[in-house]
This record gives C-alpha cells, sequence and structure tokens, in this order.
C-alpha cells in the first residue's frame, strides 16, 4: 500500500466528511487502483462508519449511454436514488483515461442521460456529507503537460495539503462577498458587472472537492452584464472548448463564440431555459495548483483565477437559476496571463492575481506557502 493512499483517504473521512460512528458512505470508485479503495474501506471502518463501495468505469459508462433509451435511464436513476437515499455520506474518486472518452456520443443521448440523473445529484448534494476528487493518470499527466512520477508528486501534494492555512483568509473574503453588492471585473476581452446582494457565500476549504481553496457565491440571476473572455481551455460533456466569449444582457447569455466547437458550445447553452443563465461565480486562490490542465476539479481552483458558470445554482448560493447544466468556465488574472482586477462595490480587491487589502493578503501564495 503507497502510504499516500492511507495518507489521502484519513484526510478524506476525517476533514472532508468527518464521518460518525454508523453513519453509512457512498465510495465511488471511477477507475481507480483498487488498492486506494480498499484504502478508503479501511479509513471508513477506521472512524466506525460503514462502507459501501459503487465500481465504475468510462468504457463502460460511454457503452451504456449510446443509444440508451428513456425507460434505460429512469430506471437505473431510480434505483441510484433507492441508493442515494439511505447514505450519510458519499466520497467519490474519479479517474480519466481518456478525458475526450464521450466526445463522440450523441447529444440527445448524453442530454436524456443527464436529465434523469439529475434528481440524485441534487440528493447527493442537497442532503449528504460529500466529497469528490480526480485519481492521477497518464492521461492527466500529459494534460498537465508533466510526466507520470512529477504529476503524481504534485497531484498528492496538492490533495494532501493542510487547507486549515486557509481559513483566516476564506473567512474574509467570504464576509466581503456577503457583504458586496455590485462587482466588476475587468481585464482582457472582459468588462463584466453584476450584483450579488443577498446571496450567500460560501468558502471551501477542502470539505467537498479535493483539491480545494475557493469561495463562491452567484450574481443576481437577471444582473450580469457586458462581456467576459475565458483565456482557458474547458472540456465539458467529453468536448474540448477554447476561448469562449459570452456576452450577457439581464443577465442571459445572448451570444456565445468559441474558436472551436462554438456550434456545440450553443448546444449545450441550449440544453434548458436555465442553462444561459449564471449559477456561480466564485474566486480562486490554490497556491499549489498555477497552470491548467484540462480537469475543472483543479482548474477552478487556480491561483489567481475566478470562474463564472453557466447553469444550474447551488442551494448554499442560490439566485433561484435550475438547469441540468453546471458548467465552471476559467478565467486566469495573474499578470502572465494578461492581468485584471475585481472590484467590489467600488474597492479593488485583487489586481493582476494578487490580494490587495489587508484582510485578504493571507490569500496570497506568498502567505499560503510559507505558514
Amino acid at each position: 500500500m503507497d502510504p499516500r493512499y492511507e495518507v489521502l483517504a484519513r484526510n478524506l473521512v476525517s476533514h472532508s466528511t468527518n464521518l460518525q460512528p454508523n453513519e453509512m458512505v457512498l465510495l465511488h470508485a471511477f477507475d481507480i487502483p483498487e488498492k486506494m479503495t480498499i484504502a478508503l474501506i479501511r479509513a471508513v471502518r477506521e472512524r466506525n462508519a460503514i462502507p459501501f463501495v459503487q465500481v465504475q468505469s468510462a468504457l463502460l459508462d460511454r457503452e451504456c449511454v449510446l443509444n440508451g433509451t428513456e425507460e434505460q435511464f429512469v430506471a437505473s436513476a431510480h434505483w441510484e436514488m433507492e441508493r442515494m437515499q439511505k447514505m450519510d455520506a458519499y466520497i467519490a474518486i474519479r479517474g480519466s483515461r481518456n478525458v475526450f472518452e464521450n466526445s463522440d456520443l450523441p447529444p440527445e443521448d448524453m442530454k436524456l442521460a443527464m436529465k434523469s440523473m439529475k434528481p440524485v445529484l441534487d440528493w447527493r448534494v442537497k442532503k449528504t456529507k460529500w466529497c469528490i476528487l480526480r485519481w492521477p493518470s497518464p492521461s492527466m499527466a500529459q494534460q498537465a503537460k508533466m510526466s507520470t512520477e512529477t504529476f503524481e508528486g504534485f497531484f498528492f501534494d496538492a490533495c494532501c495539503m493542510d487547507y486549515s492555512r486557509m481559513v483566516e483568509g476564506m473567512n474574509a473574503l467570504e464576509k466581503r462577498m456577503i457583504e458586496a453588492d455590485q462587482v466588476k471585473i475587468t481585464g482582457h476581452g472582459t468588462d463584466l458587472n453584476f450584483s450579488l446582494k443577498g446571496i450567500p457565500a460560501v468558502a471551501c476549504g477542502g470539505t467537498h472537492n479535493i483539491p480545494d481553496g475557493e469561495v463562491f457565491s452567484c450574481p443576481i440571476k437577471d444582473s450580469v452584464e457586458g462581456v467576459i473572455s475565458f483565456n482557458t481551455d474547458t472540456i465539458y460533456q467529453g468536448t474540448s472548448f477554447s476561448d469562449i466569449s459570452l456576452k450577457f444582457k439581464e443577465g442571459r447569455i445572448v451570444e456565445a463564440s468559441a474558436s472551436s466547437n462554438e456550434q456545440k458550445l450553443n448546444e449545450i447553452l441550449d440544453s434548458d431555459d436555465g442553462a444561459r443563465f449564471i449559477g456561480e461565480f466564485a474566486i480562486a486562490f490554490n497556491p499549489m495548483i498555477r497552470e491548467p490542465m484540462l480537469d475543472i476539479l483543479f482548474d477552478e481552483k487556480i491561483c489567481g483565477s475566478f470562474h463564472f458558470t453557466p447553469g444550474q445554482a447551488y442551494e448554499e448560493a442560490n439566485n433561484g437559476n435550475e438547469s441540468q447544466v453546471h458548467w465552471d468556465m476559467v478565467n486566469i488574472q495573474r499578470e502572465e496571463w494578461g492581468g485584471g482586477e475585481i472590484w467590489f462595490d467600488g474597492e479593488l480587491i485583487r489586481k493582476d492575481g494578487i490580494f490587495v487589502t489587508d484582510d485578504l493578503s493571507k490569500l496570497n501564495p506568498e502567505y499560503l506557502l510559507n505558514t
């Protein structure tokens, strides 16, 4: 057993989900080594909780979705819901041998499958203690432009870091976001305005996603105005998109362009009425993650970035938007990526990826990496 497996497993059942005796937890093992699943089972039992295991494969999933029928998806969702309703917690580790595995699935098949499973997802998010993370693979190492060995080291460093270092700065940013009304974001191809008034904010330090390091809120649904350009590539439903640009009027995306797969971009945004409205705004600051790698659980935490999310809003910071889509799109504002500014109610809080106010300075890399 790699000792890093044991450290990670114990972090997930203690810090991330805080399992209590006799709680039932579903361990969702998606294309990961059996030994990591074993480490999770053992860690759960160390907490005197009860483990259940679901083993899944991207190749088998693809085959089930391809030409799947509504009857099949509805029945599957019914079984999944019955199981999820019995769980107190959910831990998912998701490997990926090929991030483009679903790129050639018919959009109508993907839409039907996602729509059927959405109630299960909603129950899991709203009713259980949950945590999700990726698993390192040669495919992910390629995406990160690293050797497999170097990427594994990076992965465990990022996932097993001491997230308590972030608490003071996160709480200060959470407070500012709760109190903020008008937000202005500027940068290359970006001039965006919206309101957060009355919307809660949530600090995330390793309790739901690993790796972590963000504070999220949500714009008032019809308040978003202007244009935003994203300088990182993104994958959604197995398709890669580059140079996405969105134009907003009264909260709605009225124009959407990309340098690749623009038609597919608009098809996804037309999935339902809520897909063209924003369901999340988040500011990220994980000092260990600096470059995009086409994996959103990492990319959305990039130091000096923010993400803006068409689709479903989270219940904890809810503007009322509902959709089967939740697509985190990332903009890096560090100077080497073109820079940018974030303003709250006329006060500059971050410039070129660096927090400039005293209360937020403890989220800058110099502090987080030297504490």
